[in-house]
């Protein structure tokens, strides 16, 4: 066969292997958007008992939210990123308070377990002391929240997180590592590649923790990778990738910025 031809062939059977392989990553995106709880498939996650607090998780997505946990998440946010964020927190807060209520935003909600039925509302006893919450709405308090979507990142089907917010009482307890825990077993059963996440780069508690803590790498893309000097105080694109086998298996990236 001429060696022109030989090569045309093989770069239309690449092609269309690439087609088919960007076909089966999004058909893998819309399968797992169309389960209905996530934490169904992890009845052992479901709850966190340990270092002095008892809490229980529940699924929602961001059409689903409720007044109360609209001003929840606001709130905590508020609380938690003003200061990383600095003065491009007025613009961002914009940005995820459009993201919050979007269709394909997926949460996870961690609530207190409370102990007894006489508790005022945002006031929990746990094991160590009282634990006062910013949750204003009804049933037990929420304490934690994550945000995740499903997307392609990089030609690839990724877990995106979006959001993981803790209070600040039941922060170093060991729960922020479980939920990092359980999206990447959620990642795993829904065919994702990666688990990424987005960390501005002056937060430098939440590097530690997910560079040291949760092995997560800097994403060859990340901005403070490309050009350092320029996004000294931006972001970083963390990942944790997974390797293919006879499954597919996610790996775990990260993004500063």
């Amino acid at each position: 066969m001429d060696k022109k031809k030989r090569t045309g062939k093989e770069k239309k059977l690449k092609r269309k292997e690439e087609i088919a392989r960007h076909k089966s990553y999004e058909e893998a995106i819309k399968r797992a958007y169309l389960k209905g709880d996530h934490l169904a498939d992890f009845p052992a996650f479901t709850e966190f008992n340990r270092n002095g607090i008892s809490v229980t998780l529940e699924s929602s997505r961001g059409s689903l939210l409720s007044s109360y946990m609209k001003e929840y998440i606001q709130n905590l946010l508020k609380i938690n990123m003003e200061g990383p964020y600095g003065i491009e927190w007025h613009e961002e807060e914009k940005v995820k308070g459009r993201e919050m209520v979007e269709e394909n935003a997926l949460y996870i909600f961690v609530r207190l377990n409370q102990q007894g039925n006489d508790q005022e509302v945002g006031t929990i006893i746990s094991k160590e002391k009282n634990i006062q919450t910013l949750w204003k709405g009804t049933g037990a308090p929420v304490v934690a929240f994550v945000q995740y979507r499903f997307v392609m990142e990089e030609e690839l089907p990724v877990l995106y997180v979006y959001e993981i917010q803790l209070e600040d009482t039941i922060q170093g307890k060991g729960l922020g590592k479980f939920l990092m825990q359980l999206l990447e077993l959620i990642a795993r059963k829904n065919n994702m590649m990666a688990v990424v996440l987005t960390v501005k780069k002056r937060n430098e508690g939440a590097m530690r923790f997910y560079l040291n803590k949760l092995s997560y790498k800097i994403s060859s893309t990340s901005p403070s990778k490309v050009d350092p000097l320029f996004c000294r105080n931006m972001q970083t694109v963390l990942m944790k990738f997974y390797a293919r086998c006879s499954m597919l298996r996610p790996c775990l990236f990260l993004r500063i910025l």
